[in-house]
């Protein structure tokens, strides 16, 4: 590689690339990975559906309008092999975003791989297996913190014994910042959750000392990148000096590879605008030089959303955009040419000190409330807080958002239209619940029996639940059916929503409407927000329910993942004067129409507006629907959306005969 004056220079080997994908069925995505690979893609990067993620098979009321939607729907060791299919898995380096049913799906993996010839000591890869930022901004979740903290430390440990190259826990600071932490906020939580884990894999006499150190080496990060790059280099020199500290003053690992800060990143995702999303194309490459351009804390690897997700799922064309934005970085910039750019720099390290000062006590706040498993509530309430100050921030102008907020005029742009987005077959429902069907018929159905026994008698005790994991998967069972043993063993968990006990900071016009709600004959409205379906991305449902609250609203909201009955009886039961339902799964189209029946079906009339990522034309069928409103992320501005609202409970109040 030449200098420019045909000087030699060597070049670093650059991180791993990858992109985010998986959708409708196994075979699809095979086929959309296999040519991502082909176009210079380096590793996988594997997007699950939502009832895969949360332990339901196709056939569940909770799956309906969610499979295959938000990525791969993988069921039972056949769907894995579709998957993979012509996939080399002995030489790939896969990633799997998913946590509550991360030992179900990594034990397909395993048995996938073993069924081709490979051993286990050979695969490269990582599962997220991170459940605390599920509870504090995800929504994932099946377990409670316990039982989850449980499980993740079984993976660890199996993994230390068995599976010694792959990264059992992928410590997910990504969706913090998704749900509005601060860097010293995403710092401190993350680690305190590596925390949580190691020092219950410590503590749980599993492991030997070489093999806990094998274990700490595994724990890999997936970090955020915001559009602030300058400071989201400073925060991965942070991460990296306090992972560092804390590998070799809190664990006592001696080796210095052993304490490397091991992370990978999807850039920002909150930060893309459906206003002018072109402009999303500047944001993704400038995000991804916050976590690349200091080589002593660059990624080691590095998947970028694409332009237009924040209008629906991107296509396989703009996925290729983001993989080039990637390779032209690596490959054609000099980059990689250089030590780190950025030592010595008295500007970038003395903001690198203040993230660690500021983190650290954050950090010993959490662990002064007895670890983060057990500061949940209280973590929620302050990303919940620091999310209303950013909206507040953004609705107020003091944070530009180009497109959104400021520089709002334009010209038509040639990327839009109905083609824009990928639309997922509403049959590939159907087409899983009949594969299912056919699935269970076919196998051992007494094999599969005596495994889910077995699966949760090893629940029941502190035995590692991996072994029995891999028995079902190779017995034939399936995603709901594993998940359904270690319900009836563990319960279910309801997250706290952090709503009640956030403080907001009402803006003037919220005042303006909360004053208007006073004087109203009938009393403040009711507003019922409701989250249908599996979707667990709960920020912008929080959001409005605050901001509802701070508007003099009654405001009833009980968190994620109801069913349509539920919200309906709720809606019987607390009579809102206008139901709001937040939807971001891209379920609109099956889920609205369900709850509008179940609504009709309890008596109730209350107007219903939605929210969610909900394209043009989705619009107008909504509003055939009976719709009253839809908002979509470019409805920013909280205070004229809430005045709206009092706009429609006023009007339908009247249009309702009194006695």
């Amino acid at each position: 590689m030449s200098d420019g004056f045909g000087h030699p220079r060597e070049r670093e080997r650059p991180w791993v690339m990858r992109t985010y994908s998986g959708h409708s069925t196994a075979k699809a995505s095979n086929e959309l990975y296999r040519t991502n690979l082909a176009k210079g893609q380096t590793g996988l990067s594997i997007a699950f559906d939502l009832p895969t993620q949360t332990g339901y098979d196709a056939d569940h009321v909770l799956a309906r309008g969610e499979v295959g939607k938000v990525g791969v729907p993988v069921t039972h060791l056949g769907h894995m092999g579709e998957l993979l299919d012509g996939i080399p898995v002995g030489e790939m380096n896969t990633s799997m975003t998913i946590n509550a049913t991360a030992p179900w799906l990594f034990s397909l993996y395993l048995e996938h791989a073993a069924a081709g010839g490979v051993a286990s000591q050979q695969l490269r890869g990582t599962t997220q297996n991170d459940l605390v930022k599920e509870f504090l901004s995800r929504g994932t979740y099946i377990f409670g913190p316990e039982a989850s903290r449980r499980l993740t430390v079984d993976m660890v440990t199996y993994c230390a014994k068995e599976v010694p190259n792959w990264n059992p826990m992928n410590v997910c600071s990504y969706h913090l910042q998704e749900a509005g932490a601060t860097p010293v906020q995403e710092i401190a939580y993350a680690l305190a959750t590596a925390i949580g884990v190691l020092d219950a894999v410590r503590d749980g006499g599993q492991l030997g000392d070489d093999e806990f150190v094998s274990a700490v080496a595994s724990i890999s990060f997936f970090v955020n990148a915001g559009i602030r790059f300058v400071e989201e280099i400073c925060k991965m020199r942070a991460f990296t000096q306090m992972w560092d500290h804390i590998c070799a003053d809190r664990y006592g690992i001696t080796d210095p590879k052993a304490r490397r800060f091991r992370y990978g990143v999807q850039v920002n995702s909150l930060g893309l605008t459906e206003s002018q999303p072109e402009n999303n194309v500047q944001r993704i490459v400038l995000e991804a030089l916050g976590v690349t351009m200091s080589k002593r804390a660059r990624t080691r690897s590095l998947q970028l959303p694409a332009w237009n997700e924040a209008l629906g799922l991107p296509q396989p064309w703009d996925q290729q955009w983001s993989l080039r934005m990637q390779q032209v970085l690596a490959l054609e910039t000099d980059l990689l040419e250089y030590d780190d750019i950025f030592d010595g720099s008295h500007v970038i390290e003395g903001r690198t000190a203040e993230l660690v000062e500021a983190a650290q006590a954050e950090l010993g706040e959490v662990e002064e409330m007895g670890g983060v498993f057990e500061a949940i509530p209280e973590l929620k309430r302050r990303l919940v807080e620091s999310h209303t100050e950013r909206m507040r921030l953004i609705e107020s102008g003091e944070m530009t958002v180009v497109g959104q907020n400021s520089f709002t005029e334009t010209a038509e742009s040639p990327l839009g239209g109905s083609d824009s987005v990928l639309r997922v077959d509403a049959g590939v429902h159907d087409e899983l619940v009949s594969d299912l069907l056919r699935w269970r018929a076919e196998r051992n159905g007494e094999a599969v029996a005596e495994a889910l026994d077995e699966l949760r008698r090893v629940a029941a005790t502190d035995e590692n639940i991996v072994p029995a994991t891999r028995a079902l998967a190779r017995a034939g069972g399936t995603t709901g059916e594993w998940a359904g043993a270690l319900r009836e063993v563990f319960g279910e968990y309801q997250a706290p929503t952090g709503v009640g006990a956030a403080m907001g900071l009402a803006s003037t016009g919220l005042r303006a409407v909360a004053e208007r709600c006073k004087s109203l004959a009938e009393g403040p409205p009711r507003f019922l927000v409701a989250k249908p379906g599996l979707d667990g991305h709960s920020n912008g449902a929080e959001q409005i329910a605050i901001a509802a609250r701070d508007a003099g609203m009654e405001v009833i909201y009980q968190g994620i993942r109801h069913t349509p009955e539920v919200i309906a009886q709720v809606a019987s039961d607390e009579d809102p004067d206008v139901i709001g339902l937040s939807i971001l799964s891209g379920s609109h189209l099956e889920l609205v129409p369900d709850v509008m029946r179940a609504l009709e079906t309890v008596g109730v009339s209350a107007p219903v507006v939605v929210g969610g990522i909900i394209p043009e034309e989705d619009r107008v069928v909504l509003a055939a629907a009976g719709v009253a409103a839809v908002y979509t992320p470019s409805s920013f501005e909280l205070a004229p959306m809430m005045g709206e609202i009092v706009d429609l409970v006023e009007s339908d109040r009247a249009t309702i005969v009194r006695p």
